[in-house]
């Protein structure tokens, strides 16, 4: 038994997982409705077949025996143990009954959303969330069930990390909050809403995504779905999707922030090809290059002075009576809303911080499922001062929960925070930083993908926070961005000690 054997077992448990996406990606985007339970079947076979070989016998045996050369395969070896350390405590059967339960969740929450009925997913709800705790108790925990679920997005991250990360965050960004609510409007809002034709939002956003942010047709292409999202077939073959609303921001931003996820699968090393390291490092160290697109860059001065010739060839009825800065204050308001996706970037993280919550009292039982939107309703509004009109609106917007995803969440919190300090780090360089002044990102796009890109999962999110930044995570930049921009924006006197 040799490595070349290894690796060949790990590019066919790669191509399966593949395949398995190529499948959910076309479900969202072009699947007949009848098809449902079909796919749901055909996912689960995929998923079964794929751990099957990845947990059998000769895949510990071929670990065993490998004796990598080099720093590539040893990468590779250390990835992959540890990935089957983890999925041999999962039982076959109990991965494709999962499956098969997202799959059914999913489109149970597509007609639950569409009539916005929280009971008609909530018997679907009750067996995610049950079959997320046999997750973890199979996992194993030392202190908390949602630990073991945190884990798989965010290795090395624990639940009480995440509850103190978020205090001090809740902590020093609440005051903020309070003030720029107190200042009044900063823009004329209504033009986020002006007529933009729906194929002319997508042409628009997607025109920037690549011109900006190198997002190109020869390995990529874009649709639309309910909730918009990623998926790598492989470094060649990347899918986003968006949607399309008469508060047109949704569609633009929407489409920058799959791009910066699209990116960083796109720099991953080919070298890494086919293996368990040929993806990003973890879900908040890509949701920081998400973020980054879509807020730091894409809500940027610069870059609306620099692409708003564009909007107004695109969308004249958009821009008339416009200039790139009241555009850019405009992009910026900061209002608590309803929608998580459509949140301004001072009280987005408070939409997690709410998910998270819930996830922690859905998985302890001190929350039951039939409660959860009058949970949501009260903790929105003691947060935001905000209610659901409806379920839709509330407790049934996101597609996480249907999709078995518990323990996402604080991964795009943690994004944010991530993605000012790598910024910061990225405009040490005086090329990057020029170049981020004027809205021209090449430069930077080629610092992230030495710094952060090409390395994949052969490095913790820790070794590559720390080797990028100098620093470990922290919510220091971050804070310190929010105070900068928006005390300028809203003209407020400026805050020390944040």
């Amino acid at each position: 038994m040799t490595m070349n054997d290894l690796m060949r077992r790990l590019g066919q448990v790669s191509d399966l997982e593949a395949a398995a996406r190529l499948l959910s990606w076309e479900q969202e985007v072009s699947m007949p409705p009848e098809a449902a339970t079909g796919r749901g079947q055909q996912l689960a076979t995929l998923a079964a077949l794929g751990h099957e070989l990845f947990t059998g016998p000769d895949t510990g045996a071929l670990l065993q025996a490998a004796q990598p050369q080099g720093e590539t395969q040893a990468a590779v070896v250390r990835v992959a143990q540890r990935d089957y350390d983890k999925a041999t405590k999962l039982p076959t059967a109990f991965v494709e009954e999962q499956t098969r339960a997202q799959n059914e969740a999913h489109h149970a929450w597509l007609e639950a959303r569409a009539k916005s009925d929280f009971a008609l997913f909530a018997p679907h709800l009750e067996r995610m969330i049950g079959l997320a705790r046999r997750q973890a108790d199979l996992m194993g925990f030392e202190d908390h069930p949602y630990d073991a679920l945190l884990d798989d997005y965010e290795p090395g991250m624990r639940a009480a990390q995440v509850r103190a990360i978020f205090a001090d965050l809740r902590a020093r960004t609440l005051p903020l909050l309070t003030r720029l609510r107190q200042a009044g409007d900063a823009a004329d809002y209504s033009v986020l809403t002006r007529p933009f034709a729906p194929e002319a939002q997508k042409a628009f956003a997607w025109r920037v995504a690549e011109e900006a942010f190198g997002l190109r047709r020869d390995f990529a292409r874009q649709d639309e779905s309910a909730h918009p999202f990623q998926s790598n077939l492989s470094r060649s073959d990347i899918r986003i999707t968006t949607r399309v609303e008469p508060y047109w921001p949704a569609c633009c931003f929407g489409t920058w922030h799959e791009a910066g996820h699209a990116m960083y699968e796109r720099g991953v090393s080919e070298r890494w090809a086919r293996t368990p390291v040929s993806s990003g490092a973890s879900l908040g160290v890509h949701e920081s290059q998400s973020r980054m697109f879509e807020n730091l860059l894409g809500r940027s001065l610069p870059f609306w002075e620099r692409y708003f010739p564009a909007l107004q060839a695109a969308a004249p009825e958009v821009t008339a009576g416009l200039d790139p800065e009241t555009l850019y204050r405009a992009v910026n308001r900061v209002q608590p809303s309803l929608i998580r996706v459509e949140a301004d970037e001072v009280t987005y993280n408070f939409h997690i911080m709410l998910r998270f919550e819930l996830e922690l009292g859905l998985l302890e039982g001190t929350l039951a499922v039939r409660d959860l939107p009058e949970a949501w309703n009260a903790r929105l509004q003691a947060d935001l001062g905000l209610t659901p009109p409806d379920d839709a609106r509330g407790v049934l917007q996101d597609i996480h929960w249907s999709a078995g995803l518990i323990g996402y969440f604080p991964t795009y919190t943690l994004g944010n925070l991530l993605s000012v300090q790598l910024l910061e780090a990225a405009r040490r360089d005086p090329g990057v930083a020029a170049g981020v002044d004027r809205a021209e990102y090449g430069p930077l796009l080629a610092w992230l993908a030495e710094q952060v890109h090409q390395h994949g999962r052969s490095l913790t999110p820790n070794e590559l926070i720390a080797q990028a930044t100098g620093q470990p995570l922290s919510a220091d930049a971050y804070v310190s961005y929010l105070h900068r921009k928006y005390e300028a924006i809203y003209g407020l006197n400026a805050v020390t000690g944040v």
